[in-house]
């Protein structure tokens, strides 16, 4: 199982996570495309220090959204969402081309990401919109119990995907995540994060916020670079995921 971050989310003077500390255990890094979090300077460093340490990088689109993080629905139409996917990859994948780097997935950042995750139209726009891309890339998407609804999905738009699940955020019995303003839906503790890990590669599962347990089996893991918990979790989590 790989494990992978959301990283690049500084913009000018704002700094936000440590990316320096965690990219040396990721196997992929999600970077932020400058309409939710980062800019041309910030995405251009956090490639080159993907390329140091030998990390798959991956394009992090989210809502045109600077001042809520990405972190607020937009009401955007099918072309719109379509737009806003290949700009931020094609952005992206010009800075990797110029440090001799290439895109090698897409992940949803923040509203956008759940969003997709509760509505078929949307994802499924998004699936297209991936899968035009030339050459086409991998989309990472949640594991929840209706991996197999999105695997058939996929196979007829022709867009491969990657599941992932996460080190640090809470889930509802359907696997998906519980939203950020519900008490317990950010884990902080180190050691909680470890645990889940390990119970992800015992058993493909992980447990719900109401104590059930989910089969998820994901292709990878996820953790948030703004949660100093997970700098601290990071080398153990790296140690589980290279085991398997």
């Amino acid at each position: 199982m790989k494990l992978n971050a959301d990283m690049g989310e500084s913009f000018g003077h704002y700094q936000l996570g440590n990316d320096a500390a965690l990219m040396p255990h990721l196997h992929m890094a999600n970077i932020a495309c400058g309409f939710h979090a980062s800019d041309p300077v910030v995405m251009t460093r956090t490639v080159g220090l993907a390329k140091v340490h030998g990390v798959s990088i991956g394009a992090h689109p989210g809502y045109p959204d600077l001042v809520g993080f990405g972190r607020r629905s937009m009401a955007c139409t099918p072309d719109e969402v379509r737009g806003i996917i290949w700009y931020q990859v094609g952005a992206l994948s010009a800075i990797a081309a110029a440090n001799g780097c290439q895109v090698d997935f897409v992940k949803p950042h923040g509203a956008l990401y759940n969003d997709m995750m509760q509505d078929q139209a949307l994802l499924v726009t998004i699936m297209e919109a991936v899968a035009a891309l030339k050459p086409a890339l991998p989309l990472m998407i949640q594991a929840t119990t209706r991996n197999e609804t999105y695997r058939a999905l996929a196979k007829d738009i022709g867009c491969h995907l990657l599941f992932e699940a996460f080190a640090d955020r809470a889930c509802h019995d359907d696997g998906t995540l519980v939203s950020r303003s519900t008490s317990g839906a950010v884990i902080t503790d180190p050691q909680m994060m470890v645990s889940r890990a390990q119970q992800l590669l015992d058993s493909g599962t992980l447990t719900s916020i109401t104590g059930k347990e989910v089969a998820l089996m994901p292709d990878t893991l996820c953790v948030h670079g703004d949660n100093d918990a997970a700098i601290q979790a990071i080398a153990d989590l790296r140690r589980l995921c290279d085991a398997v």
